[in-house]
C-alpha cells in the first residue's frame, strides 16, 4: 500500500505542476492577446467571462484524471510485484523444501495450507519419507530384539546342552548368564522338590547378587509368595512397583530397591518344575519377557527330560534285573511260549489251512472264542475238560470273568479291555478256576481276531496246562531260595564262563556282578593252584563230583578257604549244561588253624631271639627315647612357627579338637566376632553361632557337635553370631588334621559382601 501512495502521489505532483503551468502560460498567453500585463487585477478582471472559468476547471482536471491514472498503473504494477513475490516466495519454499530432502531431513516445518501442487507433492514426499524412516527405525529395533533373541535362544540352547546332567549347574549358570543377557541385577533359580508328596516346595538351587540375610534358608513353601503364586497359576507375574521391602541389592554404595521384578515359572506339558525371579532397576521391555518366558519354557523341558531320564535309567535297572530272575526260572516256559507263537504266526498266514488247523490245536490245546465283551462263543472239549464241564452249554453266553479268580480280576480287567480294543496279544502264565473251584495253571495265549475292515472280531484263547509244572516250579523255587539263603552258589559254563551266582557268593568275593561276570572260575585260583583246580575241574565235567577244602584268590588278592561242592547239572539231551558251585565260608576256622600253628612255631623262634635281643632292645630303647625327645621340640617349633603365620592371615582362622574345644583363635577371628582370644580359647565352639544357627545349618551342626562326621574341604556360606549378637555372613572352609586317630579341625572364615560393578 505505501508503493501505491509513492506512485500516485508522484503522478499527482507531476499533473499539478504540469496543470499550473500550463494554466499560467494559458493565462499569461490570454493577457498578452489582450495587450494586457500579467497582473492579479488582470487575472480577475479576465475571469469576469464565465468561459475563464470553464478553463480553471478543464486545468482542475488535469490532476485528477492523473491521479485516476497513476491508481490505475500503480495496481498493475503492484499485482504483477504480488504475483511475482508469490512465485519467488513459492521457489524459496520448494528449495527449502527439497535441501531438506536432499539432506535427508523429513523433522522440518512448513507451510501445509499452500495451493502450489509442486509443494503438496514434496510434503506429500516428506510425509512418506518421514513414516518410511519411522517404519524402517521400527522394523530395525524389531530385527535388533529378533536378532537378540535368536543369540539368546542359542547362547542358553548351549547352557542346556552342556549342563543337563547336573541340576546344579545347570541353575547357576543359567541365572547368572540370564542376569546378564537382560540386564537384571538380580536373580534367583527355585527347584520344585516334590519326591515326597506332603512336602512340596521350592528349593533356591543357585542366585545372583542375592540378600543372603532374606534367602538364608533357601527354601520357599508351594503357594507361598510370588514364587508360589506364579506356581501354582502357571503363569508369569511382571511387576513395576516392588515394595520396598520386598528385595535389596548390596553394593559398595549401600542398599538400593529395584523397581521391577519378573516371575516366570519353568513349565513344561502343563507342569511346573521351577521358578525364575529376576529383579532389575529398569523396567523389563515386553520383548525381553517373552524371551525368558521362551527360556524358561525350554529350562523345564531339560529339567523334565532329566527327570524322565534318572526314573527310566531307574526302571531300566529294575526291569533288567527282574528279567534276568524270571529268564533263569521259565527258560523251559519260554521256549514252549516261542512254540506256541510260532503256531499262531504259521496260522495267520495260511489261512486257508486254518480248518485243519483248527483240529489240530483242539487235540493239543486248550481253545476258546470270546466275543468283545467277553462272552465266551465256543470252547473245545480240552477246555471243557480241563475247566471240570460236562458240556459247552454250561460255558456258551457266560462272561470270561466266571473262569478268573477274584483275586486276579482287577490285572485280568486291564488286559481284556487293551484286548478288546485292538491291543498287543497277552502271553504267560493265567490261572483258571475250574467248575469244582480248584485252580488251573496254563500257559496262555490271548490274542486278537481281526475282520477285514481292521476291527477286532473276536478274542481267541489257546493255552497248555501247566498245574504239574508250576507245582512242580514253586517247590523247586522254594528249595532254590533255601539253598540260597543257607550255601553260597554260584554256576559256571564247562569252559569255566561265569553264568549266575546269588548275593552270598557276591558278598564272599566282594565283586559286584557286573565285575563277576567278567571272571571265570578259573580267575579265582593262583598259578600255584591252577594245575590242580584245571584237573579237579576236568573231572568235574566229567560226572565226578567234588567236596573237599579249597583256599580261593577273592578281590583285592585276599585268599578265602571254603568247604566246596562242585557238581556237573545236564540238560535234557544227558550233556554237561553247568557246573554248580555250593561253598560254605571256613576261613576263618582255616585261618585260626594256620594261625594257631603259626604262632606256636613264631613263639618258639621268638624265644630264642629275645633271649638274645635284650641288649640291643635296650641300646634301641634309649636311642628312640633321644630322639622322640628331639622330635617333640622339632614339632614344638614348627608348631610356633604355623602359628605366627596364622595369625598375620587376613581372614579369620581357629582351631578346635575333635570335642569342639577351642584352641587357636588369630586377630582376624578377634576382630569379626568381637571376642577376645583369652575369652575364647579353651571354650566350647558353640559360643560363636546362635542356637537357631546350629539348628537350621547342617553345615554348623556338624562342625559344633562332637560325633558327627564334619563337612571338610567345602566352602559353605553360613551365618555367625558376634559378641554383640549381630548375626553375619561369612564363607567357611574347614580343613581336618588326623595324628594317631586324633582330629584337629581348623576353620578358615572369610567375611562376604555382594558388590554390584
Amino acid at each position: 500500500m505505501g508503493k501505491k501512495k509513492k506512485l500516485t502521489g508522484i503522478f499527482l505532483a507531476i499533473s499539478i505542476i504540469a496543470a499550473l503551468l500550463l494554466h499560467f502560460f494559458i493565462i499569461k498567453g490570454l493577457l498578452y492577446a489582450q495587450n494586457m500585463s500579467f497582473t492579479w487585477n488582470n487575472f480577475i478582471e479576465l475571469h469576469d467571462n464565465s468561459i475563464y472559468f470553464l478553463i480553471d476547471s478543464i486545468i482542475l482536471l488535469i490532476p485528477l484524471f492523473a491521479w485516476l491514472s497513476g491508481s490505475y498503473f500503480e495496481n498493475k504494477i503492484n499485482s504483477y510485484a504480488n504475483i511475482v513475490e508469490k512465485r519467488d516466495n513459492q521457489h524459496e519454499a520448494v528449495n527449502e523444501i527439497a535441501k531438506n530432502l536432499t539432506n535427508g531431513n523429513v523433522d522440518f516445518d512448513a507451510d501445509q495450507k499452500t495451493d502450489n501442487k509442486l509443494v503438496q507433492q514434496l510434503l506429500a514426499l516428506r510425509d512418506n519419507l518421514k513414516k518410511q524412516k519411522e517404519e524402517e527405525a521400527i522394523r530395525k529395533k524389531e530385527d535388533n530384539q529378533r536378532h537378540w533373541v535368536s543369540e539368546g535362544l542359542a547362547k542358553f540352547g548351549d547352557i542346556l546342552r552342556q549342563n543337563n546332567d547336573n541340576i546344579d549347574t545347570l541353575s547357576f549358570e543359567i541365572i547368572s548368564e540370564l542376569c546378564k543377557y537382560i540386564d537384571a541385577v538380580q536373580g534367583g533359580f527355585f527347584l520344585l522338590e516334590d519326591t515326597e508328596e506332603n512336602d512340596k516346595h521350592f528349593k533356591l538351587t543357585a542366585h545372583f547378587a542375592y540378600d543372603r540375610q532374606k534367602y538364608n534358608e533357601k527354601r520357599v513353601e508351594w503357594g507361598e509368595g510370588l514364587i508360589g503364586r506364579a506356581a501354582f497359576e502357571q503363569k508369569t507375574l511382571y511387576i513395576d512397583d516392588v515394595p520396598q521391602d520386598y528385595v535389596e541389592v548390596t553394593s559398595g554404595l549401600g542398599q538400593t530397591n529395584p523397581n521391577a521384578l519378573l516371575v516366570v515359572p519353568l513349565k513344561f506339558n502343563e507342569e511346573v518344575h521351577g521358578v525364575l525371579e529376576l529383579a532389575g532397576f529398569e523396567m523389563f521391555d515386553q520383548y525381553k519377557i517373552d524371551f525368558v518366558e521362551k527360556i524358561a519354557e525350554n529350562i523345564g523341558s531339560t529339567i523334565s527330560n532329566v527327570k524322565i531320564n534318572l526314573k527310566t535309567a531307574k526302571f531300566l535297572k529294575e526291569s533288567q534285573e527282574q528279567a534276568e530272575r524270571l529268564s533263569q526260572q521259565e527258560e523251559e516256559m519260554r521256549q514252549n511260549m516261542e512254540e506256541l507263537q510260532a503256531t499262531q504266526e504259521e496260522a495267520a498266514k495260511q489261512s486257508k489251512e486254518f480248518v485243519s488247523f483248527t483240529n489240530s490245536v483242539n487235540h493239543t490245546l486248550i481253545r476258546a472264542e470270546y466275543d468283545v465283551n467277553g462272552i465266551l462263543n465256543y470252547a473245545n472239549t480240552k477246555f471243557l475238560r480241563k475247566l471240570e464241564y460236562e458240556n459247552s452249554s454250561e460255558v456258551e453266553g457266560h462272561h470270561i470273568s466266571m473262569f478268573i479268580n477274584e483275586k486276579d480280576k482287577e490285572w485280568f480287567n486291564d488286559i481284556w479291555n487293551d484286548l478288546s480294543r485292538g491291543g498287543h496279544h497277552f502271553e504267560g502264565y493265567m490261572k483258571h478256576v475250574t467248575k469244582k473251584g480248584k485252580d488251573l495253571w496254563t500257559m496262555a495265549t490271548y490274542t486278537c481276531v481281526r475282520n477285514e475292515n481292521g476291527g477286532v472280531e473276536k478274542i481267541l484263547f489257546l493255552a497248555i496246562d501247566t498245574t504239574e509244572h508250576k507245582k512242580q516250579s514253586l517247590d523247586y523255587e522254594g528249595q532254590i531260595r533255601a539253598l540260597n539263603l543257607a550255601n553260597i552258589k554260584a554256576e559256571y559254563a564247562p569252559s569255566g564262563k561265569f553264568i549266575a551266582c546269588n548275593d552270598k557268593f557276591l558278598e564272599s568275593v566282594g565283586y559286584t556282578m557286573d565285575e563277576v561276570k567278567e571272571t571265570s572260575i578259573f580267575d579265582f585260583f593262583t598259578e600255584e593252584n591252577q594245575t590242580n583246580f584245571e584237573e579237579l575241574w576236568n573231572n568235574v565235567v566229567n560226572g565226578v563230583p567234588y567236596q573237599g577244602q579249597l583256599s580261593v584268590t577273592v578281590k583285592d588278592k585276599k585268599i578265602k578257604w571254603y568247604q566246596m561242592t562242585l557238581i556237573s547239572v545236564n540238560n535234557m539231551y544227558g550233556e554237561v549244561d553247568k557246573i554248580l558251585v555250593l561253598a560254605i565260608d571256613i576261613t576263618e576256622q582255616k585261618e585260626l588253624e594256620i594261625k594257631i600253628s603259626e604262632q606256636n612255631r613264631i613263639l618258639k623262634d621268638q624265644e630264642e631271639k629275645l633271649k638274645n635281643s635284650e641288649m640291643e632292645l635296650q641300646k634301641r630303647l634309649d636311642k628312640a627315647k633321644r630322639e622322640l625327645k628331639q622330635h617333640f621340640k622339632e614339632v614344638e617349633k614348627s608348631k610356633v612357627r604355623h602359628e605366627k603365620t596364622l595369625e598375620g592371615a587376613l581372614d579369620a582362622i581357629l582351631t578346635t579338637d575333635q570335642n569342639g574345644t577351642i584352641e587357636f583363635f588369630n586377630k582376624a577371628a578377634e576382630s569379626l566376632w568381637g571376642y577376645d582370644r583369652k575369652d575364647v580359647v579353651g571354650q566350647n565352639i558353640k559360643l560363636l553361632f546362635s542356637n537357631d544357627i546350629i539348628e537350621a545349618d547342617d553345615f554348623v551342626k556338624r562342625f559344633v557337635k562332637p560325633g558327627l562326621e564334619k563337612i571338610v574341604g567345602e566352602r559353605k556360606e553360613i551365618s555367625i553370631t558376634t559378641k554383640d549378637g549381630e548375626n553375619k555372613q561369612v564363607l567357611m572352609l574347614l580343613s581336618d588334621a588326623t595324628v594317631d586317630k586324633v582330629h584337629t579341625y581348623t576353620a578358615f572364615i572369610q567375611q562376604i559382601e555382594v558388590e554390584l560393578f
